[in-house]
């Protein structure tokens, strides 16, 4: 391959606008050369929700200049980058219409390949970025949108092996917060309240511990946190940081069930391999401390290193785009056609079976 490879990078798919300009040397080392991303936290924190139709028109009108400012901070021109990824799905079909169309162009006018890339693939890719993590490892995905543990063979080598079957955790983190009169986001809400509050005050349910299957499911849980509120309305500051932290403590209690017997799964899998094994976390709630004890806690116990990339990488990004591109480049994997589709749904590994809370457009992402 040449001396290195260098990319642009766009990332549209829910409410943060990002570009980026990311380089893969010769020896596979990652190097981000910029990194900007435009957060619609306060666009849509009023709603205590993303609102599709503001976040489209948000990335309409800022991810231009964002792509202008990428550059001028690699200090590079699009006759010097090599391809443009952008994000093809899974996601808000409107901000990935608003992304692919622009890195179309862009490819286009430039004569440049174009590579549509998966979101999830580009978490799934970002700790070898990061860590020049080999293959195999294990990645938890934990984010508002999805709650996956994937195993990661390769570049488009992907085995799904546990999803929800209803909430993903960060939406579970962001209807509890809601529901207890908490600000959007809802995640670092929750947190910060269960800082002062009492863990076992609420004796919450932990769905699917015990069960040989990996998948996790939230719903019940968020259903016990309405009940426990309703039996002692009006509530307090106490009551809320009370509820909070037991409802954590369930979380922590489910995670360290569901991953401790996916890390005993690919233990035996893999019992040949001449490296640690990892497990690499990723997503915004992954920043939740709580989970991160647990988490690092499990790998101790099972002998397996724990990667988190950095926190801005762990949430949504153009890098994580731009290195899966590049990723796919270096393997020699085709480019896409212009005329490629953007996709609101995209599981990472297409063989996975469709669980019941799926829905009737197929597999959860």
């Amino acid at each position: 391959m040449a001396t290195f490879l260098r990319i642009l990078g766009i990332e549209t798919s829910c409410d943060e606008t990002a570009a980026s300009v990311v380089v893969r040397h010769a020896d596979g080392r990652g190097e981000i050369l910029s990194d900007v991303v435009l957060s619609q936290l306060e666009e849509h924190s009023a709603f205590g929700g993303v609102v599709p139709e503001i976040a489209a028109r948000a990335h309409v009108e800022a991810l231009d200049g964002l792509i202008e400012e990428a550059l001028e901070r690699a200090d590079v021109s699009l006759v010097e980058i090599d391809a443009v990824a952008a994000t093809s799905g899974p996601g808000l079909i409107g901000g990935l219409l608003v992304g692919l169309m622009t890195g179309k162009a862009i490819a286009r006018a430039a004569g440049k390949p174009l590579y549509a890339v998966n979101h999830l693939e580009g978490h799934a890719l970002t700790a070898r970025l990061t860590d020049g993590l080999p293959f195999p490892y294990l990645m938890l995905l934990v984010s508002g949108g999805h709650t996956q543990l994937v195993l990661v063979s390769g570049v488009g080598e992907y085995e799904r092996w546990g999803t929800t079957i209803d909430d993903a955790l960060g939406e579970a983190f962001d209807k509890t917060a809601k529901l207890l009169g908490l600000p959007y986001p809802g995640g670092p809400a929750v947190e910060r309240a269960a800082l002062h509050g009492d863990a076992d005050r609420f004796k919450l349910p932990r769905p699917l511990v015990g069960e040989a299957r990996l998948d996790f499911s939230f719903s019940g849980l968020k259903t016990a946190v309405r009940q426990a509120a309703t039996d002692i309305a009006p509530l307090n500051d106490q009551d809320v940081a009370d509820i909070c932290a037991s409802f954590q403590k369930a979380i922590s209690g489910t995670l360290k069930d569901r991953i401790g017997r996916g890390l005993a799964r690919f233990r035996d899998q893999f019992s040949g391999l001449d490296t640690e094994p990892a497990l690499v976390v990723a997503g915004g709630v992954a920043a939740n401390q709580e989970i991160r004890r647990t988490l690092q806690a499990l790998c101790l116990e099972y002998g397996f290193r724990f990667v988190a990339p950095p926190m801005r990488l762990c949430t949504d990004n153009a890098a994580m785009i731009a290195w899966a591109g590049l990723e796919r480049m270096a393997a020699e994997l085709p480019a896409d056609p212009l005329d490629v589709q953007p996709r609101s749904r995209w599981p990472l590994d297409s063989n996975a079976q469709t669980l019941l809370g799926s829905g009737k457009r197929g597999a959860k992402a």
